[in-house]
């Protein structure tokens, strides 16, 4: 069985589709080979009295089935993944282990798959929430505690975004080629429906022209009838032209009424209308026109004429509705062989609307039929803005030769429409989960470094010595032994460390024996009886009691 796969590199050919169900297979099984082998590591690399059974074989089954799991459940497989770092906090060496790179795993794909943020956010709430519990129910140190609420949420957070940002960057370039193509086909529609009804107003004046060519020839032919000169066998003849060109015109007539039905009502001003007609007419209707003519203006054949009629005509249609209240020219120059047409429209007055005479609107239909109207008679057209209005430039052949060019401008690039507004609304998007990406670890840093800067400073700054802590004897002063004192007692000591036996009315100090933040450390208890030392303590700080 062959598929086709259009979305990868694959993208035109068939391949086997037992390849791409494979693909995911060995995805899936080379992330479990890793997370699980840096298990493997991290407790051959380690001496504890951990049992391979719960720190290797128990996680390596875990993950077997949160792996795969995390395409259709990532949320569950972000729960269960929880659960193997959860299994640092039971341990009495160290809260971390090797899977929080596997929960940071987890929460990438959880963000890079199709889980909403709800639901990521209550798989993260969970977490936190099971591991906090763990920790009141254990009564488990300080640094365990704080390992909870640094470690794992930031585990849990940045890969999710970094894998959120992954997702809606592969969204955004999907959905902006899918608009792409969407709006290309699009405006070559548009495109072709004005060539056509271009076409189809060419094959109109084409009729009237010929029609009143054709009714001539028939007049004449009809008057050569009457001839009393003339032979029964031309009378014949002429009689059999006659209707000969009847015919024609009745099928001509019968044709352009066919393509005039298919295509959409347009106004258009009749065919014995000439340009200076045209803007006569513009003009008593208030536009503010005025026409040059350049050159003796020779006999246009019948399609240049109507060419340059509709140049002049859609031009001046363009500028009233777009720049209402303007100035228009009309230049036409006639200069061997070649007349040159070009119709130039100024802003429109007022500040409001100084910008509405710069450009046609987007997907205008008018320099579509233009542009298809001058080339089909080898002609050129060019259309843009001049200073602040707008101007439209054609040159066309006086003489339609049979190598004319029919290489018409493609359609106006399309703005503004709203394809083009929901791609706006992607990038934005996009850009607000990139920002995230930066805010969201800074403000976890911001809030997380302050406390453990505090945390740093305050078991740093509590440490006795061991040789200082030897040198101490039982009857000492308190004001001898002071100077040789941290400046700070260890503040969080254990309950079981506070409810170890104590002299009858002495008051206990703690201190620290060494400076190790990431460990239980040994610490040491100095008890007074007033002024004197009356008891010195080593107190295990595992809580195992080893």
């Amino acid at each position: 069985m062959w598929r086709t796969d259009k979305g990868g590199w694959s993208a035109g050919r068939r391949v086997p589709a037992r390849l791409v169900a494979v693909g995911p297979v060995l995805r899936d099984v080379a992330l479990w080979l890793l997370l699980s082998g840096v298990g493997l590591v991290w407790f051959l690399e380690n001496d504890t009295a951990s049992s391979a059974l719960l720190d290797v074989v128990v996680p390596a089954l875990v993950l077997a089935v949160a792996v795969p799991g995390s395409r259709k459940h990532p949320g569950a497989a972000l729960l269960a993944v929880n659960g193997l770092c959860a299994l640092g906090l039971v341990q009495g060496t160290s809260p971390a282990n090797p899977y929080l790179l596997a929960l940071a795993v987890s929460s990438y794909l959880l963000g890079a798959g199709s889980a909403t943020t709800r639901t990521s956010l209550l798989a993260f709430g969970g977490s936190i929430a099971a591991d906090l519990a763990l920790c009141a129910a254990l009564r488990v140190p300080l640094v365990w505690w704080f390992y909870v609420v640094t470690m794992v949420p930031a585990a849990l957070l940045l890969p999710w975004l970094v894998g959120r940002y992954r997702q809606a960057r592969a969204a955004l370039v999907r959905d902006g080629w899918q608009r792409a193509m969407s709006l290309e086909q699009r405006q070559r529609a548009v495109a072709e429906e004005a060539r056509l009804r271009e076409r189809t107003r060419i094959a109109a004046d084409m009729h009237d022209s010929l029609g009143h060519e054709l009714s001539l020839i028939a007049l004449r032919a009809g008057a050569l009838e009457l001839e009393p000169d003339l032979s029964d066998r031309h009378r014949a003849d002429l009689t059999e032209l006659r209707t000969a060109v009847s015919d024609a015109m009745d099928n001509l007539r019968d044709t352009i009424g066919v393509l005039r039905e298919s295509t959409d009502p347009v106004s258009t001003a009749p065919t014995a209308e000439s340009v200076e007609d045209l803007v006569h007419r513009a003009a008593t209707s208030g536009v503010e026109v005025s026409l040059v003519r350049e050159g003796a203006a020779p006999s246009l054949a019948p399609l240049v004429d109507r060419a340059v009629y509709r140049v002049v005509q859609e031009s001046l249609t363009n500028a009233t509705k777009h720049a209402p209240g303007s100035r228009v020219e009309v230049r036409i120059r006639h200069e061997a062989g070649v007349t040159e047409v070009r119709v130039v429209n100024s802003a429109p007055p007022g500040a409001a609307s100084a910008g509405r005479g710069r450009r046609p609107t987007p997907g205008n239909r008018g320099l579509t039929g233009m542009r298809e109207r001058v080339a089909v008679i080898g002609g050129t057209l060019r259309a843009g803005p001049r200073g602040d209005g707008f101007e439209v430039r054609a040159t066309v052949p006086d003489r339609v030769s049979a190598d004319r060019s029919h290489a018409a401008g493609g359609p106006a690039r399309a703005t503004g429409s709203a394809s083009t507004r929901q791609l706006a609304v992607a990038q934005r998007r996009a850009r607000l989960r990139f920002a995230a990406a930066f805010v969201v670890p800074a403000g976890v840093a911001l809030t997380a470094l302050p406390a453990a800067v505090v945390f740093a400073y305050q078991l740093s700054t509590c440490v006795l010595r061991p040789g200082v802590y030897e040198s101490l004897r039982v009857g000492q002063e308190r004001a001898e032994i002071q100077r040789r004192l941290p400046d700070r007692h260890f503040p969080y000591p254990t309950d079981d460390m506070r409810a170890a036996p104590r002299p009858s009315g002495a008051t206990c100090a703690f201190y620290r024996s060494n400076g190790n933040l990431l460990e239980e450390v040994d610490v040491y208890r100095l008890c007074y009886a007033g002024s004197r030392l009356v008891a010195k303590d080593v107190l295990p700080g595992r809580s195992d009691g080893s």
